[in-house]
């Protein structure tokens, strides 16, 4: 397949409704780095690539309105964990493929972005994880719509892994090196401060 091939269309998914627990309770998505809220970051790489831009945020709606074309939320209270907010996803997505990106990834680019979902049109049947190194990244992932079902029948069964749903389901690997700066997880107040030289 050559660069120039069409890519498929996706929705994105922007993971915004965690606890934010590594930053004291903070919404993630809001916290600033290098002058604009992560969410904004992640906003300008994906903006171009859908008509489809979903944010699954749990408060804050309002802020995160202006990024997105639709907002999710959890079906439950209490921050259930980043599938609730996978399975929202799925459910309101309009493309045949739903790619899903943390909030915390500012420094993720284009290239990378390009190449997961070129990757995963090869494989319409499997998800797409990130793996940097022997480390999967569950949160950085491609699912095609086709396999909502199935991660709706392992979130009734009890399983909260999206890593795990995704390797049951013979998931496709797209390969990184084991110390990418795109795939630097700002999660933390001391992260999002050791990385404040780094530029886009």
């Amino acid at each position: 397949m050559t660069l120039n091939t069409p890519l498929p269309p996706c929705s994105i998914l922007l993971l915004a409704g965690g606890r934010g627990q590594r930053m004291g309770g903070q919404d993630k998505g809001l916290v600033q780095w290098q002058g604009e809220p992560l969410i904004a970051h992640l906003h300008r790489q994906t903006r171009a690539m859908s008509d489809d831009l979903i944010i699954s945020c749990n408060r804050n709606a309002q802020r995160y309105a202006a990024y997105a074309d639709q907002l999710v939320h959890d079906e439950e209270g209490d921050f259930p964990g980043p599938l609730a907010g996978i399975r929202a996803g799925l459910k309101a997505a309009r493309h045949p493929y739903l790619l899903v990106l943390p909030c915390d990834v500012p420094q993720i680019d284009s290239s990378l972005l390009d190449n997961m979902r070129r990757t995963a049109s090869q494989h319409p049947d499997q998800p797409l994880m990130v793996r940097h190194g022997e480390h999967w990244e569950p949160l950085l992932c491609v699912i095609p719509l086709t396999l909502a079902a199935r991660f709706e029948q392992a979130w009734n069964e009890g399983e909260r892994s999206p890593g795990r749903i995704m390797r049951a389901l013979h998931a496709v690997a797209l390969q990184c090196p084991a110390d990418d700066p795109r795939l630097a997880n700002l999660n933390t107040p001391e992260l999002l401060a050791r990385h404040k030289g780094v530029s886009d």
